[in-house]
């Protein structure tokens, strides 16, 4: 547990010094290469999270989801580690919220069932080759993702944020995929 709370540290660190252009540079590639992927054309339901300023931006992401008439649900916290998806109709229907980041107005929040998703953009501060993640701390994702049966969970990252191993428990969440600039879809993720 400390091991991990200090490769957290180490990560997150790591990820809040990427310039600015440079986080926009990549995030808009990621994004790109996943808008090429069968996953991203075949799937109907898609979460992603509400990016804060040092996570890659994916508002890219968003609006083409909005443009081809894809569900779009982020994740709403609605209890201790515990979250659900909500479905964002549009940019029109995000406010700022809990912890100054992005959630759907309270009046036009419609909840989506985590066995409808197909695919699940998940956050990290780091991912390794077998799928293991290293969340931040919180254990949503943990909670979340074995519910989401049906979808496909990749991780957009940096390519520091992917390494052969991590420290992982036996609670913890795996990832099917991680996509990076250098590595494209990490292929050894099963």
């Amino acid at each position: 547990m400390f091991e991990k709370k200090i490769l957290r540290r180490e990560f997150l660190d790591k990820r809040a010094a990427v310039p600015i252009d440079e986080r926009d540079r990549i995030s808009h590639e990621l994004i790109k290469k996943f808008l090429a992927m069968t996953i991203y054309h075949e799937a109907k339901v898609i979460m992603a999270y509400a990016s804060t300023p040092d996570e890659l931006q994916l508002d890219e992401l968003f609006a083409a989801c909005f443009a081809d008439g894809k569900l779009l649900a982020i994740p709403l916290i609605t209890g201790k580690g515990e979250m659900q998806a909500v479905e964002v109709p549009s940019f029109d229907a995000l406010e700022v919220g809990a912890f100054n980041i992005l959630t759907v107005k309270r009046e036009l929040r419609r909840f989506i069932e985590p066995a409808q998703i197909d695919c699940v953009i998940v956050p990290g501060a780091a991912f390794d080759v077998s799928g293991g993640r290293l969340g931040l701390g919180g254990g949503y994702y943990d909670r979340f993702l074995p519910r989401a049966v049906n979808a496909m969970k990749i991780a957009l990252a940096y390519d520091f944020q992917l390494v052969e191993t991590l420290p992982i428990e036996p609670h913890d969440a795996k990832i099917d995929a991680v996509l990076t600039i250098k590595r494209g879809v990490c292929n050894e993720v099963h």
